[in-house]
């Protein structure tokens, strides 16, 4: 395994930006079945009826506990955690000095002095970086994704997410009881199987649900009591495929590119950040100013939980950036002609095909970066695509000006790279360029005004 280090790296390959490109580290992958049926019926249960999907491998745990844990969390997070008592969850974001995006995790409040943070591997990098080489009374307890975790141990928890219209009916069968009255991204507890499940209640696809978790020794039987109840409800279990596109329904940016790879001020965590850590860089963006891809909280759709009630790093950035924010998250609605004429080249003999889409989950770098332009000019940058087959629509996530941002307005995404990077999903393409229209972020009505009341 190397050792290497970002900061070693980005000296071998002569910068960052071409460090991150050529990178052979794959996007991150769900590592359980692709499809259980198919992944468009997978997607329509979440919205019709009822679907179970396994998030117990892919995330990664941060464990923290002692009398300084929540200071450290509070110095490093832009959330306020005045009211963040035992039993509550929140998404957590964190920022560099200058305000730019580190990452974002599920924070969950456990018990007094003892925190979850879950989620890819970027912001609890940061925070356990800081706990090493802060003064913080605080231990760690790390436990990798089943990619990353040593070979033969099996997670430290289950967690399976139930979400649908559906939903609460199958778990009040599964619990034999009413369930509690919870509030969005609040726990409560059940009794599923004989075994005490923790559940939180939210809903990775903008649905009404709850995300179960317990030790990983009583899993089986909680999924297959949730199993033996779903039939009257139509429970449905999704795969990685369908799994994969759930964020696109609930605008959920899942890996924004991390603002680390540069600054004097960082120079310390990229010598303890080891390359095996980091991910690979896609898309058309061709900026050689590494700065053009970080982004801010405001600008993907984290600026109402920015609170200034507390110091943490990078605050004194963010409230020069919250007076004048300079763009947000939006759906685009890429137009269907344009990808099918990019399916097709695939097909036509003579000439190079542009970049492979794939179905339905079209990024191929863990940070995608696709030019977003109005009028031949680069006004916002594309980070997520696939097919949402609820909508029958391409879509991506992205942020872009201000000025580019209201439902409605036509922009055009650049798909594939110029010239093509050496990563290994990357095969010999041309760009092409796919018209767009704004639409809101969350795309489907359901999420954007409801779901949370349930």
């Amino acid at each position: 395994m190397s050792h290497e280090s970002v900061e070693q790296g980005i000296r071998r390959a002569g910068g960052a930006l071409a460090l991150l490109r050529n990178s052979p580290i794959r996007p991150h992958t769900f590592p359980v079945a692709a499809e259980f049926t198919n992944w468009r019926t997978e997607q329509r249960a979440w919205r019709e009826s009822v679907a179970l999907l396994d998030q117990s491998h892919h995330m990664t745990d941060l464990y923290i506990e002692g009398p300084d844990a929540l200071r450290l969390l509070s110095d490093l997070g832009v959330n306020s955690f005045a009211r963040f008592g035992p039993g509550r969850a929140k998404q957590y974001v964190a920022v560099n000095h200058d305000g730019h995006l580190i990452g974002d995790a599920v924070l969950f409040h456990l018990e007094e002095n003892r925190f979850d943070l879950v989620g890819h591997p970027m912001v609890l990098d940061w925070v356990q970086y800081h706990l090493e080489t802060g003064e913080y009374d605080a231990t760690t307890e790390r436990d990798d994704n089943s990619y990353d975790r040593e070979p033969g141990r099996p997670p430290k928890v289950y967690r399976y997410e139930v979400q649908g219209p559906n939903a609460v009916a199958l778990l009040e069968k599964a619990t034999g009881a009413p369930l509690p009255a919870v509030k969005f991204f609040h726990m409560t507890t059940f009794t599923i199987a004989g075994r005490q499940v923790r559940a939180l209640r939210h809903g990775m696809a903008g649905q009404p649900g709850f995300e179960l978790f317990g030790p990983w020794a009583e899993g089986e039987a909680v999924l297959a009591a949730l199993l033996a109840a779903g039939p009257e409800f139509g429970l449905v279990r999704a795969g990685a495929k369908a799994y994969s596109t759930a964020n696109l329904e609930s605008a959920w940016v899942p890996a924004p590119f991390p603002a680390v790879f540069s600054g004097d001020s960082l120079k310390g965590y990229r010598e303890w950040l080891p390359t095996t850590a980091m991910g690979s860089l896609g898309g058309s963006m061709d900026s050689e100013d590494i700065a053009d891809y970080y982004v801010t909280p405001y600008d993907i759709g984290y600026g109402g939980i920015v609170a200034f009630d507390h110091d943490f790093v990078g605050r004194a950035a963010l409230e020069e950036i919250a007076k004048k924010p300079r763009r947000t998250k939006v759906t685009l609605v890429w137009n269907a002609d344009d990808v099918a004429a990019a399916i097709g080249s695939l097909y036509r003999p003579g000439e190079l095909p542009a970049k492979f889409i794939e179905f339905p989950k079209a990024r191929y770098a863990l940070h995608q970066s696709d030019k977003v332009l109005a009028g031949g000019e680069l006004v916002g940058i594309s980070m997520d695509v696939g097919y949402i087959a609820n909508e029958r629509a391409m879509v991506s996530l992205a942020t872009v000006d201000l000025a580019h941002s209201e439902p409605g307005t036509e922009v055009t995404v650049v798909w594939g790279e110029s010239p093509n990077s050496a990563k290994p999903g990357v095969e010999a393409h041309r760009q092409v360029e796919i018209r767009a229209t704004v639409a809101p972020a969350p795309y489907v009505q359901f999420a954007r005004a409801a779901y949370r009341d349930r």
